[in-house]
């Protein structure tokens, strides 16, 4: 994982939230929940005014397909 990880490192979102979040189904997560696991994130160090819908959808998709 990246030393700090910004809203733009999309696949390295994916990655961790695969890794700390292995249960979960990326499409049964609500946005607001998303945004708030990311933030938690070890070593996230993106400012919450940064994130935005479309962030959080290529988040998403990426981290579905690290599921599949």
């Amino acid at each position: 994982m990246a030393e700090s990880l910004q809203w733009t490192d999309i696949a390295g979102i994916a990655i961790a939230l695969t890794e700390t979040r292995p249960e979960v189904d990326p499409l049964s997560v609500r946005f607001t929940d998303l945004r708030q696991w990311v933030m938690e994130l070890p070593g996230f160090a993106g400012r919450p005014e940064r994130c935005n819908e479309k962030i959080l959808e290529a988040i998403q998709m990426a981290w579905l397909d690290e599921t599949r």
